[in-house]
């Protein structure tokens, strides 16, 4: 009898439950992760892949590792302190990994990665400070004289979007300097300035 009463309490807790669910209205749908739009294709081959995530609120900068091997990746960009890098983050292979939370308020942000098995670098001709432990570095004068290596970056122009995608290639890999191809890029001086 006493079982019999335990199944009883179950039945109409589990029908209890079913009618509350039934009544609650539907949720909106998840966002589905595969709405991300191509936003420009390197012309020659070997530029990364850069796509502009649809906008958000909140906005990011994120790097995609599409390649087979694990890489780490750095970041440069102008702070309210000035110039700042920043590292490392590891990307396994497949997957992505958000570099910067917030709206990007700068247009242009700065890259380095390293591939981790296979050797090699996505690397351009803007010169951060990095160093081989995990760092956050102000400023870019004087690398190595405070201790630090000196590495070239690739600039990245986020067209003035809160939330970009960067989608690094075996392609792409071995000192590409990523273009748009618009013509209207500021010119490649090897050096950032401090004081910009």
């Amino acid at each position: 009898m006493r079982y019999l009463l335990a199944f009883g309490g179950l039945l109409i807790g589990i029908v209890a439950a079913l009618a509350i669910w039934m009544l609650l209205p539907p949720g909106d749908a998840p966002p589905r992760s595969g709405a991300q739009a191509q936003d420009s294709a390197p012309q020659d081959g070997a530029a990364p892949s850069v796509t502009a995530d649809p906008e958000t609120e909140e906005g990011r900068l994120r790097v995609c590792n599409q390649t087979a091997n694990t890489v780490s990746i750095a970041l440069g960009y102008k702070a309210e302190r000035g110039w700042q890098s920043e590292g490392w983050w590891v990307a396994d292979p497949g997957s992505c990994k958000t570099l910067y939370n917030g709206r990007l308020d700068a247009r242009y942000y700065y890259l380095y990665a390293a591939d981790d098995v296979g050797g090699g670098a996505w690397e351009g001709k803007f010169f951060l400070c990095t160093r081989d432990e995990t760092f956050t570095i102000f400023g870019v004068e004087d690398c190595l004289a405070r201790g630090y290596e000196r590495t070239g970056f690739f600039e990245i122009d986020t067209q003035n979007r809160s939330d970009w995608m960067v989608q690094l290639t075996d392609a792409n890999r071995l000192g590409a300097v990523p273009s748009s191809g618009t013509g209207d890029e500021p010119p490649l001086e090897g050096e950032l300035d401090p004081d910009a």
